[in-house]
């Protein structure tokens, strides 16, 4: 395999760099040199240049920049110096994270149930089931059990009945879909699971939005993939078409995933020319892009976006579509499933085999009977009003008590990206769990040690839940800053 090793223009980086930080916070002019270490070192925490990804030339940058080049040679000095850049003599300078810099632990344990009273769980995007439709669909389910009863129960690409509702549903939202080209799994981990196994084999690139969600990138380490992040661009801007394009042409990875719809962590919704042209652009490549739409119907303010699913842009085969029903109705329905072409969903069900074998026929019996009855809808809109009103809750609670913290309020999905400000979110984490509130940090939902200056809020909780869980993270905040919070991150924390 050819090697690929990223890299920033200098024109890109400048453009990045503008307005470059002048004060560093204080209201005291700093030294250019320091004024452009920061710049990158910011760059370099927050994912927008890429870990490892090769720096300008200090000559080129400094023409981009228009400064001397001895302005640059000084900040990358500082770069190395501090552990944010390295350098090789003849083979120039590259970004870093600092050795001992402590990344997230892969050890993911959910909160005890003798907790919960005492701690606010904010590791965990989901909200208890809607009733009373999650129990009618279960009473539904049983009363059609004894026919499969009957049965050997093993259903690989997932019941028939099941299989045709799917399909009817992508259908009724503009992409004609057959049964074939469906195969349900256990959750949308479980789809992923399959197409990455299917697609990207041992040491294969996969390119992922930077940031993602935290247990798809776990998955693909585990798996042996070699992970290309993809800065996302700030605020809810979309996905950036340029760093896009640069990545499937240099790179050339074989899958890419994306969370085109209410991305988690950032709650990024993407247009329909974005979603195009990755398409194209993943075509051209010979880019498989795996789409996670899990969140796709949880459209929380005004008329449904308009957008439509990556699949409808696809002419043969570039889009494997994932979708779930843990987000729309209840995590604990652990049903997901798998769209693309017949030929590839029956490479997938013979590779099932060895692997579960199938998902259980009651739940999938339960998600059938909400989508042929009607009762997805209706769960579906009281899912939505009650994250609806978590997600704005939240939002008052954070502007109320930490006032220096950034975030931009998502019109959809179940989570929302939070800059905090002057201190690490890490260590707000590991702060917030000593007073008795849990958050992931950042560098979860990146690839190496990014966004340290982030927290992901999912919208679980409201009324006077949500101003307890603003205040706790107020006062983390102010432990970390008066330097009495650990560095380490709690190794328990759950995240989904």
């Amino acid at each position: 395999m050819s090697q690929w090793t990223a890299s920033v223009s200098a024109a890109h980086l400048a453009r990045l760099l503008e307005p470059g930080p002048a004060t560093g916070g204080t209201g005291r002019k700093l030294p250019a040199y320091r004024g452009l270490a920061d710049g990158v070192r910011l760059l370099v925490l927050e994912g927008r240049v890429q870990v490892a990804a090769r720096l300008p030339a200090e000559r080129e940058l400094a023409l981009a920049l228009g400064v001397s080049r001895t302005t640059v040679a000084a900040a990358y000095e500082a770069l190395r110096a501090e552990g944010f850049a390295r350098s090789r003599r003849g083979a120039g300078s590259w970004t870093a994270i600092p050795e001992g810099h402590v990344l997230p632990s892969r050890s993911l344990e959910p909160l005890p149930p003798d907790a919960a009273g005492s701690v606010i769980d904010l590791g965990c995007a989901a909200l208890p089931a809607p009733e009373p439709w999650l129990t009618n669909a279960m009473q539904g389910a049983l009363a059609e059990l004894p026919a499969y009863a009957a049965t050997h129960g093993d259903f690989p690409a997932g019941l028939p009945v099941l299989r045709e509702a799917i399909a009817d549903r992508y259908t009724a939202r503009g992409v004609p879909t057959m049964p074939e080209q469906i195969m349900v799994t256990t959750g949308a981990m479980g789809a992923i699971g399959a197409a990455a196994r299917r697609v990207a084999g041992l040491g294969e690139r996969v390119a992922v939005e930077s940031p993602s969600y935290a247990n798809v990138l776990e998955l693909f380490r585990e798996t042996g993939a070699r992970l290309v992040p993809v800065a996302l661009r700030e605020g809810l801007g979309g996905w950036d078409m340029g760093a896009w394009r640069r990545v499937l042409r240099d790179a050339a990875p074989r899958m890419a995933y994306v969370m085109p719809d209410y991305h988690n962590p950032t709650g990024t919704l993407v247009g329909d020319e974005e979603r195009r042209e990755l398409v194209e652009a993943a075509r051209a490549a010979g880019t498989v892009v795996v789409a996670d739409e899990t969140m796709a119907e949880l459209t929380l303010d005004g008329a449904e976006p308009g957008v439509r699913p990556m699949a409808a842009f696809d002419r043969g085969g570039t889009v494997m579509t994932v979708g779930s029903a843990s987000k729309a109705v209840w995590a604990g329905l652990r049903i997901g499933w798998v769209r693309s072409t017949p030929d590839v969903v029956r490479r997938l069900v013979s590779a099932r085999a060895y692997l579960d074998l199938g998902s259980p026929v009651v739940d999938q019996l339960a998600v059938a009977w909400l989508l042929r009855g009607g009762g997805w809808d209706q769960a579906l809109a009281a899912r939505r009003a009650r994250a609806r009103e978590c997600r704005d809750d939240l939002a008052a609670a954070l502007r109320e008590h930490t006032p220096g913290w950034d975030f931009t309020v998502p019109r959809g999905g179940m989570t929302m990206w939070v800059r905090t400000g002057d201190v690490s979110g890490s260590r707000v984490a590991v702060a917030g769990e000593r007073l008795g509130v849990r958050v992931p940090s950042g560098p979860r939902f990146g690839v190496d040690g990014a966004f340290e200056s982030y927290v992901r809020v999912p919208f679980t909780v409201s009324g006077s839940a949500a101003v307890e869980a603003a205040t706790r993270l107020a006062a983390a905040a102010d432990l970390v800053r008066s330097g009495a919070a650990p560095d380490a991150e709690p190794s328990g924390l759950f995240v989904a």
